[in-house]
């Protein structure tokens, strides 16, 4: 089975930046969607942004679209998320995940499990 091994989180100020890595172990992941998802203390887990296997195409949550990048490395089996211009409600645990997509929807692959996620908090 696949593992995904999240990391790069930490505390920031609002308006700041981090990035996200996502390295994958068990095989190679270069014809797979990969996504970020989310989850806040309290919610359900939500999608934040994915991309497919040749990075050509995109998808980002109406929340992070325009402050967010997505970016994929086939060669090091890696998915990064750039956050940019960071708020508060950013807070959350971040898990990187094998995607399938379903016309304009990106679930989690049947194949892929959760890791451990890294958690970002965002002060005001």
């Amino acid at each position: 089975q696949v593992q995904l091994v999240e990391s790069g989180g930490g505390l920031v100020q609002a308006g700041g930046s981090l990035r996200l890595s996502c390295v994958a172990s068990g095989r190679t992941f270069s014809s797979d969607g990969l996504g970020w998802f989310r989850q806040a203390p309290g919610k359900e887990r939500e999608i934040v942004a994915a991309i497919n296997w040749s990075g050509g195409t995109t998808y980002y949550a109406d929340s992070v679209k325009g402050r967010f990048i997505i970016s994929r490395d086939n060669a090091k089996n890696a998915v990064y998320l750039k956050m940019n211009s960071l708020k508060p409600e950013d807070t959350a645990v971040y898990y990187c995940v094998l995607v399938v997509r379903y016309g304009s929807t990106w679930k989690p692959s049947p194949i892929s499990s959760w890791g451990q996620g890294t958690q970002v908090t965002v002060s005001s």
